[in-house]
């Protein structure tokens, strides 16, 4: 039964904590984290989703997506979800997210990780993913049209593959 620490607006912590499945008190919210990791030809590492996952299931994501559970920080959820994902341990102490989207009720942090890795050597979690890969944008992008791949806007595709470079949004 995981529990996830709630949030103000202002993102304080508060007393109050939720078990998975039940809603989002109103004015309390959750923190959700996503990794987009890229390797040195600018391809995103994206992971296909169990067939039997509540949420989008059998289609392909980004590379590692899950909830801060209670007492992590954002940056200790992201570590731990690659982890138990793929199986790839990166230190995110000293990382914060790239840039955090509200939702109606959280707050989405998003990490930009470049990192090589070869795919048949990453030990998936089978309970959560399929199978991984390598794609690029325009790849994504088909696949999003197709519905083989999460619905997400275009202009987070974008975003992300003009971000693996660097942070901010102006060019450097």
């Amino acid at each position: 039964m995981e529990q996830f620490d709630l949030y103000d607006k202002e993102r304080q912590q508060t007393a109050f904590t939720m078990v998975r499945g039940e809603p989002v008190p109103a004015n309390l919210y959750r923190t959700v984290i996503h990794i987009a990791l890229f390797n040195s030809e600018g391809k995103m590492l994206i992971q296909q989703r169990q067939k039997d996952k509540k949420g989008w299931p059998g289609l392909w994501d980004f590379t590692v997506g899950g909830h801060v559970t209670s007492g992590e920080s954002s940056a200790l959820g992201a570590q731990r979800e690659l982890e138990e994902e793929l199986g790839v341990r990166i230190d995110f102490s000293s990382l914060r997210p790239s840039f955090t989207i509200n939702f109606k009720d959280g707050f989405d942090d998003y990490y930009i990780v470049r990192k090589e890795l070869i795919p048949e050597q990453l030990r998936l979690q089978t309970e959560e993913v399929q199978s991984v890969r390598w794609a690029d944008k325009q790849e994504i992008l088909e696949m999003i049209d197709s519905g083989e791949f999460i619905p997400y806007k275009t202009s987070l595709i974008l975003m992300l593959f003009e971000m693996q470079h660097s942070m901010g949004a102006h060019r450097q």
